[in-house]
Formats: C-alpha cells, sequence, structure tokens
C-alpha cells in the first residue's frame, strides 16, 4: 500500500481482515502526527441511496423494516446497498425505491451525503428526493423485506415524528429534514 497523509495522520497499511458478500472488515495502521502507531479495524462497503419520495399530495413513503442489529423494527425512508458495479446512484435510488415499495418516482435529484457511522465503516449514504412517485408494484428481496410494512404518511407528520423521536434513523432524519430546508411546497 501507498502511504498516504492526512493532516500529519499517515496510513501505512491496509489489510484485509475477513470478506464476506459486498462487505469487508478491513484493519489500517496509521502513525499520528506525534509518532504513535496504531490500528483501527472498520467495515467496508460499497455505500448506499436513500429515498426521500413524496408523492404528489405531499405523503413521504416509509417503510417499517425489521433489523436484526436492534432485533426489532426500523421506521425509515426506502434504502438499498449500491451493490451493482457502475450503476449511477440516481439509478440505483431508483431502482431501491421501486423494488422496496412499488413506488415510481417522476423525478430525482440529489439531496446530499450522509456518513453512516464513522467510527465503524466507510459507509457513504447518497440521499435522493423523489417527487410525484406513482404507486406500482413491488419486487421485495429477502426475509426483512417480504415483511416490511409501506407507509404513506403526510410530510408535516413526518416532520413532527423526528422531533418526536419516532424516526431515528439517521440517513431518514438527515434527508428528511434536507427535504423540508430544500423543498418548501411540501405542504409545511
Amino acid at each position: 500500500m501507498n502511504e498516504s497523509v492526512h493532516k500529519g495522520f499517515v496510513s501505512t497499511a491496509l489489510d484485509v481482515v475477513h470478506s464476506w458478500a459486498m462487505f469487508r472488515l478491513l484493519r489500517r495502521t496509521i502513525r499520528s502526527p506525534r509518532g504513535d502507531v496504531f490500528e483501527r479495524t472498520y467495515v467496508s462497503t460499497p455505500g448506499a441511496v436513500g429515498v426521500v419520495a413524496v408523492t404528489p399530495d405531499n405523503h413521504l413513503v416509509l417503510v417499517s423494516q425489521y433489523r436484526s442489529t436492534f432485533d426489532d423494527y426500523v421506521l425509515e425512508i426506502p434504502a438499498g446497498m449500491r451493490d451493482v458495479a457502475g450503476e449511477d446512484p440516481a439509478h440505483t435510488a431508483w431502482r431501491e425505491l421501486a423494488e422496496e415499495t412499488g413506488y415510481i418516482p417522476g423525478t430525482v435529484e440529489h439531496l446530499g451525503s450522509c456518513l453512516s457511522s464513522p467510527g465503524i465503516t466507510d459507509s457513504v449514504v447518497e440521499l435522493f428526493f423523489a417527487r410525484n412517485v406513482a404507486a406500482g408494484d413491488s419486487a421485495p428481496e429477502g426475509p426483512e423485506e417480504l415483511e416490511m410494512s409501506v407507509l404513506l404518511v403526510p410530510f408535516s407528520d413526518a416532520l413532527t415524528m423526528v422531533d418526536q423521536g419516532e424516526i431515528t434513523d439517521a440517513k431518514s432524519v438527515i434527508g428528511i429534514l434536507l427535504a423540508a430546508r430544500r423543498f418548501h411546497d411540501l405542504g409545511l
């Protein structure tokens, strides 16, 4: 590995500890600006997309999906891994929204990016705003999606749900708040 320097931190080695599916557990060896050498491990992923999908009457499409990490259901915006090499993230967002919920967007616009949990993963979630979504047929994949519920919530109610801690998923909170700030015609 070539050394990389970032504000005095020098990455001297990067090793694959374990690989599975599209994930890798990596160990990076680093020298600090003060000369200390230390290691950090993290999960490397291809990243993901999240979609703030809004119907013509300003209802937000949400999903309630079982998440094994919490052994419970989590209320969130539709999302998915960037698991197709070379696929444009906007197309991934369109595809994941349709697969998970059956909703097809009229337009898809980039909202921004979100670092999932920079202390444990390099995953970046690209957030998109899908306007004028129309109902269609879903194509859920895997046991969690097969049991997932799709909900339509007035956008203003979704903001209240963020404020009251009913929506706590980071990508969802960030996406909903970015959409609310950027698009003033959501009935707010």
